[in-house]
């Protein structure tokens, strides 16, 4: 019997779910009509259903015909005969997309769900779900991409969403100057990824994962790149892994990505946004294995951002950013993980890791609210005591962080991120942005100009 008519149906199914969900949110909010918050979260649910029983039916059925890759292909949509350059639309559901997929499904239907009744007769609740939609629709585009450049677009989607849902409450100064951070961060990254794409095609000429590491399913492929070709690229996709992903030196924007609403921190630094660096390293492995020395750097960079993390994580004052430095030491053992070669382990512990992470910062709020009832009830504080070995490690965590404090290592504005100053030079290029625009405009704004340099003279001060 031929499966093929069936594998595209249920494909086409679980890449255009969120697709519809996207462009029906979207297109009400642009002409300042927007849905109701009941259609709205019914919408969500109903797309986020059929892509997680298309997703896990495609499954379903890879298991009984044994078919380990299942490409669909939508055909060439820009093709450059002189530079010898096509951009496909190719997508393929082997054993690493599949479950990312419906993992995807799976966490941000829960999240959905809560942030529904979360965000309830909140301003920004429409704009909260188109962004939402938006960030599911560049998880499934970069986790069933089979193209570099299908993969960046779904990459560039889930930085966009992520940054802007930092700066959700755009009301207050914090959260968008943090979104604004979070952004050129990622922009780091994305640079990085983009020359990493443009030296495959030069090197190569495809863009094809099935060209470039070969028909054998994951994670058996291998590449045809040079060493020293797979070091370069290599180096590239773990700087850009890095940006995406929080490990260092770019750990400095995560807790940072709090100032979101919880449901956005869950699914987002909890869950998915920040597994995706690790998900690029094992769609990549087969260039990582190329190199002995890009696997070395891999694993060290694991290996020191779970270490800087979980020191970290011990002497954080709030939940929120605790939770987040605890799954950043989560994900720098998964990179330490795909390092070592063991992408099995690598996927199953980003699964596992992801449900765990997004229950404990959905419950983050309401335990905190039992905390504070209980703290009414007894009339007093909780006993804050720790056993003896939690103190121990406790107290050595606050000796390194204030080794690392008085040494510079640490921001002495935020006391909480890692090689984070070098980021000041955003500053400059906003004061020269700022400048560019006022003479364009013909003058300068003096209420505009005070606020600025009250903003710029507290971050001296910090």
């Amino acid at each position: 019997m031929n499966w093929d008519p069936w594998f595209l149906s249920l494909g086409l199914a679980t890449v255009i779910a969120p697709t519809v969900l996207t462009i029906v949110l979207s297109l009400p909010a642009l002409i300042s009509r927007p849905l109701g918050e009941g259609t709205i979260a019914r919408l969500t649910q109903v797309s986020v259903v059929v892509g997680l029983v298309s997703s896990i039916a495609i499954l379903a059925l890879m298991l009984f015909t044994g078919s380990r890759d299942v490409p669909i292909d939508l055909g060439t949509w820009v093709h450059l005969e002189e530079q010898d350059f096509h951009f496909s639309v190719l997508f393929r559901f082997d054993r690493l997309s599949v479950p990312f997929a419906i993992l995807t499904f799976v966490l941000c239907g829960t999240i959905s769900a809560f942030a529904s009744k979360y965000l309830h007769r909140e301003p920004g609740y429409v704009r909260f779900f188109v962004l939402f939609s938006f960030f599911q629709l560049g998880m499934i585009i970069a986790s069933l991409a089979a193209t570099i450049e299908t993969l960046f677009a779904g990459w560039e989607l889930v930085g966009l969403s992520s940054a802007l849902l930092v700066a959700f409450f755009q009301e207050r100064v914090s959260p968008v100057r943090n979104g604004l951070r979070v952004w050129a961060v990622y922009r780091v990254a994305d640079a990085a990824f983009l020359v990493a794409a443009v030296a495959l095609h030069h090197m190569t000429g495809k863009g094809d994962f099935f060209k470039l590491m070969g028909e054998t399913p994951w994670p058996d492929g291998t590449t045809a790149l040079a060493s020293n070709q797979a070091f370069f690229v290599g180096i590239l996709l773990l700087i850009a892994a890095a940006g995406k992903s929080a490990l260092v030196p770019f750990s400095g924007w995560l807790p940072r990505a709090m100032e979101g609403p919880t449901p956005s921190s869950a699914v987002f630094y909890g869950a998915l946004s920040v597994h995706l660096g690790a998900f690029l390293l094992l769609r990549f492995s087969p260039i990582i294995e190329a190199a002995v020395a890009t696997r070395v750097l891999t694993v060290a960079l694991g290996l020191g951002t779970a270490l800087f993390a979980t020191s970290a994580a011990r002497v954080q004052t709030d939940i929120k950013t605790a939770l987040s430095f605890a799954s950043l030491t989560q994900v720098g053992l998964i990179v330490a993980e795909i390092g070592f070669g063991l992408y099995y382990i690598a996927l199953i512990h980003i699964i596992g890791h992801a449900c765990l992470r997004t229950l404990q910062l959905l419950r983050a709020p309401s335990l905190l609210r039992d905390y504070h009832s209980l703290e009414n009830a007894i009339g007093g504080q909780l006993s804050t005591e720790r056993p003896e070995e939690e103190r121990t490690g406790v107290w050595l965590s606050h000796v390194w962080y204030r080794w690392a404090f008085d040494r510079g290592l640490l921001d002495a504005g935020l006391q909480r991120v890692f090689v984070d100053p070098f980021l000041s030079m955003f500053r400059l290029f906003d004061r020269w942005e700022r400048k560019w625009t006022d003479t364009l405009s013909g003058g300068e704004s003096r209420e505009s100009d005070r606020v600025s340099a009250h903003i710029d003279s507290l971050e001296d001060l910090a």
